[in-house]
């Protein structure tokens, strides 16, 4: 229980960091938000309680799959906000879109050969 409690207070301390960091210096932020810190975070701990070298590419190999589903909404966002659209309904609208993907790329994906 200690392991779990210490695992959600580092993303918690990740996003904190990269809020604030977003708030001085927005490139920056954007930077460090970019880095897949999550995903080797999550190989980290997975290999640690598991080490599957087979499971471990299985995980790595999906989870490129799944960024890429994520990747419009970056674009979306801007450009409903420059158009004059609210942030929460860009906001919105970007995680409608991924969602959309993110099912697409299960439906899809497998059908590609692809491990998901």
């Amino acid at each position: 229980m200690l392991g779990l409690i210490a695992k959600a207070l580092l993303s918690g301390a990740l996003i904190v960091a990269i809020a604030e960091i977003g708030k001085r210096l927005p490139t920056l932020g954007a930077l460090v938000a970019s880095l897949p810190l999550v995903a080797v975070l999550g190989m980290i701990l997975l290999w640690q309680q598991r080490p599957d070298a087979e499971n471990m590419a299985a995980y790595s190999e999906a989870t490129f799959w799944y960024v890429l589903p994520s990747l419009p909404m970056f674009l979306v966002i801007p450009a409903l906000l420059r158009g004059g659209v609210s942030f929460w309904i860009a906001l919105a609208a970007g995680c409608a879109l991924t969602i959309a993907l993110y099912l697409l790329m299960m439906q899809v994906g497998p059908r590609l050969g692809l491990r998901l």
